[in-house]
Formats: C-alpha cells, structure tokens, sequence
C-alpha cells in the first residue's frame, strides 16, 4: 500500500479541493527525511503538525471540477520530463507567518528544468494554480515540519538549534513524480513515470 502523503485531519481539511503535483524520494533522500523529522518531533510539542511522508512540490492546483484535464496535462509532461536528481544541500526554515522547518534542496539541473517546463505548459492553460512563485524565487524543499502553533521564541529556538548545511549530501534520482488530489477529506494519487532521455546531472557525465 502506498504511504499518503498527508494523514493529520486538520492538513487534510485545509488541502480539501486542491490538487499537486510532487515528487516521493524513495532511497536516501527519503531515510535522511525520516530520521530528521523523527528528531524534531521528538524535541518539539505535540501541537506541531507535519507532513506523512516526504515530498517534494513542484506545482499546487485548486481545480476540483477539473481533475481529470489536469491529470491528463501532467502526464503528458511527465513523459517528456528527464529523470529528477534531488540533493539535499541543508536544514532550514520558512520564517514567520509560515514557521516551517524544511530539508532545502539543491537546484539541480534537472529539477530546475522540471520546475520550468511545467511553468511553459502550464502558462498556455487556464489551470488555477496556487502557492506559485517565478523559478528564481523557488525554494525546492520538503517540508518536514509545520510549525505555526510555536510562538516565536520557541520557533527560533526550533529553527536556529536544527538548522544546518549537510556534507555528505543525501541523494537520489527520481524516475517518477505524483498527482495527488484532495477531496471530501480524502487523499488520493497517482504516479506518472518520467520518460525522457536521462539528465545530463542524472547520468553524473
């Protein structure tokens, strides 16, 4: 059974009608996301919340009419999209509003271009997107946990006492990203394999 990215009701019923497009590390990336967030949730309180599994967002929807289209549309791009190289370069944080402690990403080549040819073919529909920011903005991550309930004091404690830069840096490559959609409560997905020709930074020629 595949693990659902999002499990806490409250996130479940904020995420109710909207639709994403994400990325699952499976291997190294993924056992880094794991231990990590163990540990932090072990030193902070329970009324944090945080997301089920890792993942990696690379485009938000609110389209819940239109579901199927907008399927449809990324699979399409996912076919012509190179495998996704995901390098975890530190421990960050969003700061307030959003008090966020996320694993940041490098900007890999191949991640960069996946974020970029989305933009191009999303750009020529109507498509409601959410969340969205210019690539040059982004900052690639995955949020390991939501920290909006700590009054600032304790988020910078949280966020000064986890923050870091990591080397080695975990690794992985993705060959696959996933549609996830929200509805009535409920999360559902669908993985759409990648199949173009492999990233010049996959390869590692």
């Amino acid at each position: 059974m595949v693990r659902p990215f999002m499990t806490d009701p409250s996130l479940l019923d904020s995420l109710d009608g909207q639709q994403y497009l994400v990325v699952r590390p499976a291997a190294d990336v993924a056992s880094f996301y794991e231990t990590e967030q163990e540990a932090l949730l072990r030193a902070l309180p329970g009324s944090v919340t945080h997301p089920n599994t890792g993942h990696v967002t690379l485009r938000g929807f609110y389209e819940p009419d239109r579901v199927h289209a907008l399927r449809d549309l990324l699979a399409r791009w996912a076919s012509e999209q190179p495998a996704i190289q995901l390098r975890v370069e530190g421990v960050d944080g969003f700061p307030p509003p959003f008090q966020v402690l996320i694993a940041r990403l490098q900007r890999t080549p191949s991640l960069v271009e996946a974020y970029a040819s989305l933009t191009a073919v999303l750009d020529a529909t109507d498509f409601y997107r959410i969340g969205e920011l210019p690539l040059d903005e982004w900052i690639f991550h995955l949020s390991l946990v939501y920290g909006s309930t700590l009054c600032e004091p304790d988020w910078a404690e949280a966020h000064e006492g986890s923050q870091r830069e990591l080397d080695p840096a975990p690794a992985e490559v993705s060959f696959a990203v996933e549609f996830v959609w929200y509805e009535n409560g409920i999360e559902r997905s669908e993985q759409l394999l990648l199949g173009g020709t492999a990233a010049e930074d996959v390869t590692g020629r």
